[in-house]
């Protein structure tokens, strides 16, 4: 049986991580759950690979004819290409940025769009650039913007009852800790070499980072690796990715050059 961690609970609230789903060649993700009442909403449910695993564990927590939403942090497989298989078997509503709303029609067969239908595009809720404030129930779950951190319509979200920010790619770390990071400098080497390759630059990083500060938030948790559920931890994170040169940062002339000429490629 999967692990279920239980980011946060009370009478009428809970936060569910599954971090262990499948097993094998893919990037380890997390995938979120989060049900208030009688409602429910996944955070980046994962591709393919996730969805029959993942359904299991959720009728555990949650009705699937409760889902409202499925929150897409980007468009990359490991989050939004089981989105197919949750339009035919959940009635949920999509957030997507409305970037790459207009791609998402490629992630289904005809027989996909043909059952869904009409209903395809009025399920898909295209957030603007600025974010939005999403009703569940008698609360609201944030869309708030994270752009180029990695993609170009890139959002983090917020739960305003436990103050989780589930930041998507914003601290995943590979090969670290996958649980709640205990030692934070410890940590930084698992999210190094990818935070300077995936992030588009130390502006929009600190452009997310004082945002973030707005919101102080309880914990934050990526879409891949461990999570920071600690003050200290999730202040020492902030500050590590407010300094960080990233991406076009680190580019030089070096990078840009033509190609050698290769007498046979490897095979």
């Amino acid at each position: 049986m999967a692990k279920a961690d239980i980011l946060f609970e009370n009478d009428d609230h809970r936060v569910v991580r599954y971090a262990d789903l499948v097993k094998g060649e893919g990037i380890q993700a997390n995938q979120f759950a989060i049900r208030h009442g009688r409602h429910g909403a996944l955070i980046d449910p994962g591709g393919d690979l996730t969805f029959t695993p993942l359904t299991i564990e959720l009728s555990r927590h949650l009705d699937l004819k409760s889902l409202d939403y499925i929150l897409a942090s980007h468009q990359d497989p490991d989050i939004i290409a089981s989105l197919p298989r949750w339009m035919l078997h959940s009635d949920c509503k999509v957030a997507v940025s409305k970037l790459w709303s207009r791609f998402l029609p490629h992630l289904a067969s005809t027989f996909v769009t043909s059952r869904v239908g009409e209903q395809w595009q009025a399920r898909i809720l295209a957030l603007p650039d600025e974010g939005a404030r999403l009703p569940f129930g008698d609360t609201e779950l944030w869309a708030l913007p994270a752009h180029f951190l990695h993609s170009v319509g890139n959002f983090s979200f917020f739960d305003p009852i436990s103050r989780i920010l589930f930041s998507g790619d914003i601290g995943a770390s590979l090969d670290g800790e996958e649980g709640a990071v205990a030692r934070f400098e410890d940590h930084v080497p698992a999210m190094a070499g990818f935070h300077r390759r995936y992030m588009a630059g130390n502006r929009a990083c600190r452009l997310w980072v004082r945002m973030a500060r707005e919101l102080a938030p309880a914990m934050i948790v990526p879409q891949h690796g461990g999570y920071f559920d600690q003050p200290g931890t999730v202040s020492r994170f902030l500050d590590w990715l407010e300094h960080l040169e990233c991406g076009p940062d680190l580019m030089e002339p070096r990078q840009y050059r033509l190609p050698p000429r290769v007498s046979a490629y490897p095979e």
